[in-house]
């Protein structure tokens, strides 16, 4: 109840947590991104900060985040040799005492600081035992990289920022975070490993001096490079000098996040010129488009392609359909896999060309469905039939950001149908609009006919508010045609029902 509060007071909200209580932040997060998604909401700007949060979940649960475009949502703070967020690596079975101990301690010390000394306390061999652990797992899964990952309870997910008394540095790619949590940690001590939880405070307040501060001198000697010079920037950040033995490591850790951090930009640009060059199949299918409305056979685009026959032009637009599907198919595998930006599903650019490819093509993949007959053995379209990519793409659709403009009424009909998936439902409507003439129970008949109100209520109001291209209306098109059968059938039943009143109870007329 007071999230929903929140939700209806907030324009933007920041969810925070330290330590146990961070996890609470975390999954505080999830459940209103999900909630928000699942209610269709407007978009409210959501960031969950956490401090020194213990591992939450697994790889299912990293990749479920990337794939909804979530991880830009958390950030989450990690001190330098902060022993809590890399704890769950190892097994808990293998110090469940000592960590009740430890959790009790750390407990007591944020919450009561005077009955600090009350708290059982670890012994040095215990807190030794503890690190060896936890730099032994880390070192496994920082030298086999993402092998293995699946087979781990926990994995990070969101972006990590790296923070020291040096600065901060951040990073977004889980092998790479991993690499740098285990670097860091060999740099300190059992000990420090367990203090540093509790000092999140201090490193913030010299984090904010540094951003004051300014930082734009390079310790020892001068770079080569600005690229050079920003990878030591960031190494000094991290409190790590480069006398260390770790430091080769580490600027190489750096060098692998940062191009991966490139990597999601290019491949837009890759994709971009990949976009420019399958523009002709999208122009060739559109001439199509126009050539089926203006034929003297006036069935429409859409009933065109469905009874098309073998002509070289049909092939050829039934070719462009089949490659411009595997181009947006390779679309979502990026998105998926995180090679695109976190901001790729908002970008103008991209909402708007899937929007204008949906709704072009999906009408012929819905009459290639039907010419196919798909809709006997699988069922129909809408619900067994649809490709993913197109759920993905009207949930972009919604969630872009809407101009005054775009709510203005239609003063003539639209270039293409504004619902991508009119046809389907109409192929559903015309299925039952045939079993009505043949259904003698009365309930299916009264569901039937339900559904057949509804749809007829549904295409009145997109053709009223003229949100259906030409090729709806043509005199031939399947939409015209049932209308027709509609209004006979309905004449017939009542004429029927003028010889027969009794079957008007009956319930034989809607």
């Amino acid at each position: 109840m007071q999230m929903m509060e929140i939700i209806q007071k907030s324009k933007s909200i920041v969810i925070t947590g330290h330590s146990i209580r961070a996890t609470t932040a975390s999954l505080s997060t999830l459940w209103l991104l999900s909630h928000l998604q699942k209610s269709n909401s407007p978009s409210l700007p959501i960031l969950c900060i956490t401090f020194g949060s213990p591992l939450l979940g697994n790889e299912s649960l990293s990749r479920a985040i990337l794939r909804e475009r979530w991880d830009g949502n958390f950030c989450q703070v990690v001190s330098k040799h902060d022993i809590m967020p890399r704890l769950l690596f190892v097994p808990p079975l293998h110090f469940i005492n000592q960590l009740k101990f430890l959790l009790n301690f750390w407990h007591l010390s944020m919450t009561s600081p005077q009955f600090q000394t009350l708290a059982t306390q670890l012994n040095n061999e215990e807190k030794a035992e503890i690190f060896r652990s936890v730099m032994a797992c880390l070192e496994v899964l920082a030298q086999a990289e993402e092998a293995g990952s699946e087979t781990r309870a926990f994995w990070p997910f969101g972006s990590y920022f790296f923070c020291s008394e040096e600065g901060a540095i951040c990073m977004e790619n889980a092998t790479s975070v991993i690499k740098m949590m285990h670097l860091m940690l060999m740099t300190g001590s059992p000990c420090a490993s367990i203090e540093d939880h509790l000092k999140y405070g201090d490193y913030i307040g010299k984090i904010s001096y540094q951003f004051l501060k300014q930082r734009n001198s390079v310790d020892g000697d001068i770079p080569e490079s600005c690229y050079e010079a920003g990878v030591a920037l960031a190494l000094q950040s991290s409190a790590i000098s480069s006398q260390e033995p770790v430091s080769t490591a580490a600027k190489d850790c750096l060098k692998m996040a940062r191009r991966m951090g490139r990597t999601p930009n290019l491949n837009v640009a890759d994709l971009a010129i990949k976009l420019s060059m399958i523009n002709p199949y999208r122009a060739q299918i559109e001439w199509y488009k126009a050539c089926c409305d203006d034929s003297d056979e006036q069935m429409g685009y859409y009933d065109s392609f469905k009874l098309r026959g073998v002509s070289k032009r049909d092939s050829k637009v039934n070719m462009n359909r089949i490659m411009l599907g595997k181009f947006w198919d390779g679309v979502i595998d990026k998105l998926e896999n995180n090679d695109l930006p976190h901001d790729f599903h908002r970008r103008s650019k991209w909402v708007n060309a899937s929007q204008f490819y949906m709704l072009l093509v999906e009408p012929l993949d819905i009459a290639e469905y039907y010419r196919n007959g798909l809709h006997r053995s699988k069922g129909h379209y809408v619900k067994h039939g649809r490709p993913r990519r197109y759920e993905i793409f009207e949930r972009w659709w919604k969630e872009r950001r809407v101009s005054d403009k775009e709510n203005n009424k239609r003063s003539r009909l639209a270039s293409s149908t504004q619902d991508s998936c009119f046809w389907a439902e109409l192929e559903e409507a015309r299925e039952c609009l045939d079993n009505v003439r043949s259904e003698s129970d009365p309930n299916k008949l009264d569901l039937l006919w339900q559904n057949i109100n509804n749809f007829e209520k549904y295409a009145v109001g997109l053709v009223e508010s003229k949100q259906v291209s030409k090729d709806v209306l043509a005199r031939n098109s399947s939409y015209v045609s049932w209308v027709d059968d509609l209004r006979e059938l309905r004449s017939q039943l009542w004429q029927f029902s003028v010889k027969v009143p009794t079957l008007v109870n009956g319930k034989l007329v809607p």
